[in-house]
């Protein structure tokens, strides 16, 4: 083994080094623009701001760190093979079902390594989740219409990015009577906003189209904030829901802030 082979195994190792930095950097960077947009998302709307083109440089930043940083970690990988001393003839074998073990149990955390910090912050906050009640979509994507429902996550599968959730109070309506469970995938699912942490919340004004809880029930219904006196980010909001009834009555109901979340985009009503 020559002192050459390993002084580029160091340099690479440096290299790694150096990409990870840079992404926690920029991660940093793409957590102020999200905390910036989320505090204040008229803010793109206001001529010449450049909030959204910034953030997108900033996914291309992370981007192409990830990608070289997958790059240097496939080279170190290979010197390191290359450099591995292959034992006696009989543990051959023993030796590679070994290196094969090993690699299916590191495959997981490997995979998610070598993700943009972005990402992984992402995966983390979904895995967080664990217990917690959120909004969810449990309709189809061919659906005619989008079905939300309030629903405690049991499980987030890192690899496959899906939710496991449970539906604790189906409606009358619902063939099997007792509760349900679905897998979702993360595009399906809407945190709510933290009871205890007012600052998290988006703030929603006079307007805005939003998904709500509707008073008294667990199923979520697209609603429009008229409230103009909500001045904190704890206050109510006096929302006016859509409703199908015949007299096309659109009843309004108070509703607590860290029940409502953002309409997503595409909603079928």
């Amino acid at each position: 083994m020559a002192s050459s082979d390993i002084g580029l195994i160091l340099e690479n190792s440096k290299e790694l080094d150096r990409l990870r930095k840079e992404q926690e950097e920029v991660l940093l960077e793409i957590n102020k623009m999200h905390k910036k947009l989320q505090a204040t998302p008229e803010v793109v709307e206001k001529p010449g701001d450049t909030s959204l083109a910034k953030l997108k440089t900033l996914y291309t930043q992370a981007k192409e760190l990830s990608e070289s940083e997958v790059s240097v970690s496939s080279t170190l990988l290979t010197q390191l093979d290359t450099l591995l001393p292959s034992g006696p003839p009989g543990q051959q074998r023993r030796r590679i079902e070994g290196n094969d073990q090993k690699r299916k149990r590191i495959k997981a955390d490997s995979d998610i390594s070598r993700l943009s910090p972005a990402v992984r912050s992402q995966l983390e906050a979904c895995a967080s989740l664990k217990g917690e009640q959120v909004a969810a979509r449990v309709t189809g994507d061919n659906a005619e219409k989008d079905e939300w429902f309030v629903v405690k996550v049991i499980h987030f599968d890192r690899e496959t990015k899906e939710f496991e959730v449970l539906d604790e109070e189906p409606g009358d309506d619902e063939e099997s009577g007792g509760q349900r469970k679905y897998k979702l995938p993360m595009s399906c699912i809407i945190p709510f906003p933290k009871r205890n942490d007012p600052s998290s919340a988006p703030d929603f004004p006079p307007g805005r189209h939003v998904l709500a809880v509707y008073p008294g029930t667990t199923a979520l219904y697209k609603a429009t904030v008229v409230s103009p006196l909500r001045k904190r980010k704890i206050d109510d909001y006096l929302l006016e829901f859509d409703d199908d009834e015949e007299d096309g009555a659109l009843p309004q109901r108070i509703v607590p802030f860290y029940k409502v979340v953002p309409l997503p985009e595409g909603h079928r009503q």
